[in-house]
């Protein structure tokens, strides 16, 4: 199997074309970074527990096992070069046990960080960054106290897991509190939890950040929207001051380098009325609000990504075109598939699920355009998002 080679200096591993990377995490993301993968020359194994993942519809093999399995990670570890991951909730102590057999570039140092929020917030902040107000609360006392100190409205989040919502709880009087120990007492317990204070943004935004280790580069701030806590529209880029770009950028710089970052990483943002950046969340890998890169810029996220992993340099990325970014949830698939002889203009991406299930992410529509606005009116138009209005 081939292997890392050392460039002449001996600074720099690269991986050589021919080579295996191994993906843990078999959705849409892992599906788009071994496509971006094999357009690099390299091979693609998955580890998933679906059969026929997303992924695996286009990798050379998959390991049909849970992703906390570790003699499935083991196996992928045994198989490939480089083990990459498309999602927070991998086993890092799994990945730790097989770094002595494959090159993990990514590191779990990141996946640790993320995986918990309380380490994802004292992080970023110990990085000069700021974030909301936030207070570590393990039961309904400490609880109570953190809300005199932050106050309402705050948002009640378990320090790991969740996605689109999930695991939150917005908490906006009293009575929202005392719902709160009516759940526990009838749970039994409190899960480890962090409380957040609100923020006035003006609007919600990204931008994401590459690095081979040693280099980095940046992605243009973009604006997202969301509903029903899942991002709806990503409008890239984001109509923002030139203070404003130079302040995402150098936070996630600052970021990047605080990681030693290897591959793709997502920075989700608050942008305030005052033009202030402030840090919501990270992903340590590639995101929802960056799928637009594939067609707006002249490298895209995945790419970025796997070149990073890999050792390659990294170019900086440059935009196109601008460009309105739309998910295509489980009702949306089958209006939009209708009315795709209408729209040459829509690059449309099936992310190869078997089964479609209401508000499950099962595809995105990009659209190049001189008017941003203009597209997201049309698109809205189409009433294939009318759910979501």
């Amino acid at each position: 199997m081939p292997s890392l080679s050392e460039e002449t200096d001996g600074a720099v591993t690269m991986l050589e074309p021919g080579s295996t990377i191994g993906i843990v995490g078999g959705g849409q993301l892992g599906r788009m970074m071994a496509l971006s993968a094999r357009y690099h020359g390299f091979k693609v194994g998955v580890l998933d527990p679906t059969p026929d993942c997303p992924t695996a519809q286009v990798a050379d093999f998959q390991i049909t096992a849970a992703y906390d399995s570790k003699d499935a990670i083991r196996e992928l570890a045994e198989r490939s070069n480089v083990i990459t991951y498309e999602f927070e909730n991998v086993d890092a102590d799994a990945l730790d046990e097989v770094r002595d057999i494959v090159a993990v570039p990514q590191g779990t140092d990141l996946l640790r960080v993320t995986q918990d929020r309380v380490n994802e917030k004292r992080f970023v902040n110990d990085h000069g960054t700021a974030t909301a107000p936030w207070k570590e609360v393990n039961g309904y006392e400490e609880l109570t106290a953190a809300l005199e100190t932050i106050g309402y409205p705050a948002v009640l989040k378990t320090r790991s897991g969740g996605y689109d919502g999930h695991g939150q709880r917005v908490l906006r009087s009293e009575s929202d509190l005392a719902e709160v120990r009516a759940q526990n007492s009838r749970e039994g317990f409190f899960p480890p939890s962090i409380l957040e204070g609100f923020v006035d943004f003006a609007f919600e935004a990204s931008i994401l950040i590459s690095g081979n280790g040693h280099d980095f580069v940046t992605f243009p701030i973009v604006r997202n929207e969301h509903r029903n806590n899942i991002l709806h529209l990503t409008l890239a880029p984001a109509t923002v001051s030139h203070e404003v770009a130079r302040d995402a950028e150098a936070l996630a710089l600052r970021l990047a380098r605080g990681f030693e970052l290897s591959g793709t990483l997502a920075i989700e943002l608050f942008v305030t009325k005052d033009n202030q950046v402030i840090v919501n969340e990270l992903a340590p890998r590639p995101h929802n609000s960056g799928h637009y890169t594939i067609e707006a810029c002249s490298i895209d996220q995945f790419d970025a990504h796997v070149r990073g992993i890999a050792g390659w340099p990294l170019p900086k990325p440059k935009l196109l075109s601008p460009a309105v970014r739309v998910n295509v949830l489980g009702q949306h698939v089958m209006p939009t598939r209708a009315l795709i002889g209408e729209h040459p203009e829509w690059c449309l991406h099936d992310y190869g699920k078997a089964e479609i299930k209401h508000n499950r992410k099962m595809g995105h529509i990009t659209v190049l355009t001189s008017d941003i606005d203009g597209t997201v009116r049309d698109l809205e138009s189409t009433g294939c998002w009318s759910d979501l209005a």
